[in-house]
Formats: structure tokens, sequence, C-alpha cells
């Protein structure tokens, strides 16, 4: 009989001995190596960034001037929807579908603007992919980049927005 009871006292042991925990709990408790790092030490915040290839500067010049040139273009289609809309009667009214068609040549004449952002964003995207990373002075160069044509995009949106709301749309 005693035979019998040796497995499950074995089983009962080690059941027992599985419940009582880990190591010591001291060693748990014990500072990390996070810990150890003096909270008041400056983190350097500023990336060194290096030169930016040529390619990639010439590509990002072009894409910025091809914005800046589209704005002189939408500022004058944005003067002939303000008159139209300035002009506009009520709703379905002949004046009023003529404002409408000015405002949409106005979304249509930002298209130079639109285009360079996808393509300031592809240029970043496939340089990544080609290289599987970016050199710190290339990445900086097409983030500012993308914040110059982005600047172009919210101005020419806002006048949008601006002339969407007086024509009641």
């Amino acid at each position: 009989m005693m035979l019998r009871a040796l497995p499950i006292l074995a089983a009962l042991a080690l059941a027992v001995a599985a419940c009582t925990g880990g190591p010591d709990p001291s060693v748990r408790l014990a500072p990390r190596a996070a810990e150890a790092i003096d909270p008041r030490l400056p983190i350097p915040s500023e990336e060194k960034a290096g030169p930016v290839s040529p390619a990639l500067a010439a590509t990002l010049a072009r894409l910025v001037a091809d914005a800046e040139a589209g704005r002189s273009g939408f500022d004058a289609q944005a003067a002939i929807a303000r008159n139209a809309a300035n002009a506009a009667g009520a709703p379905q009214s002949e004046s009023w579908i003529v404002a409408q068609q000015a405002l949409s040549a106005l979304v249509k004449s930002r298209a130079p603007v639109t285009r360079a952002m996808g393509d300031v964003d592809a240029v970043g995207a496939q340089a990544l992919a080609q290289r599987g990373g970016l050199p710190a002075g290339d990445r900086i160069a097409i983030e500012q980049a993308a914040a110059r044509v982005s600047a172009i995009d919210e101005a020419q949106a806002a006048v949008i927005s601006e002339l969407t709301a007086r024509l009641g749309g």
C-alpha cells in the first residue's frame, strides 16, 4: 500500500513546491537598469544631420519649386472664385452656378501642389525602400520639403473651405 502512495506523495510534493513561488522576492525588488540612470541628465534632442545627397536635394528643390509655381495659378483662380462667390445669389440661381463652377476650377488649380505633395512622399518612400533606411540629412531634407509644400496646400485648402462655406456647401 505504501508503494502505491509514493507516486501520489511525489506529485503532491511537486505541486506544493510549484506553488511556493520562485526566487527570493528581494531579487525581484532590485533596481532595474533603467532606474540607475540619473533623470537630471539632459537627453540629447538634436540629431546630427549629415549632408543631403545631391540627387535628392535637386529633386526636392524641383518639387518645392513646382508647388511654389502652382501657387500663382491658384491665386489668380482664387480671385475669380471670390468675385463669383461675392456676386452669387440664392442657391441654384444662375450666379450661384457660375460661382460653383469657379470654385470647381479653383479646386482643379490645386493640382501642382497636390502632385508635389504626393511626389515628395513618394521620393521619401522610394529612398527608404531602396536603402532600408535614410541618413539623417536626407530624412530632414524630405521633412522640410514636405512641410513647405504642406504649408502651401493648407493655405489653399483654407481658401477653398471659406468659399465653399460662403456658397452654402
